[in-house]
């Protein structure tokens, strides 16, 4: 399936992009945040296990077993965002 990735503040930042359309295979926000760190290194230490990231499904918070489906938006960001 095919869900948008928003990044926001500083992970929008280190990765250089707004957004990009993913293929996956994941059921859940967890699986998903697993194949953003494997797809490059830049991706892997920006959402390194460990640092504090959350996650929206559909612009809900979401946590790791929260499902996916086909054209989800999964927002990624810091806890705190500023305007």
């Amino acid at each position: 399936m095919k869900v948008q990735v928003r990044y926001f503040a500083s992970i929008r930042e280190a990765l250089g992009v707004d957004s990009e359309v993913l293929e996956t295979e994941a059921l859940d926000a967890g699986s998903l945040l697993l194949q953003l760190r494997a797809l490059s290194s830049v991706h892997a230490s920006a959402l390194a296990q460990g640092r504090p990231v959350r996650m929206s499904v559909d612009q809900v918070m979401a946590r790791g077993d929260t499902p996916l489906r086909e054209g989800a938006e999964v927002g990624i960001f810091p806890p705190v965002t500023g305007g």
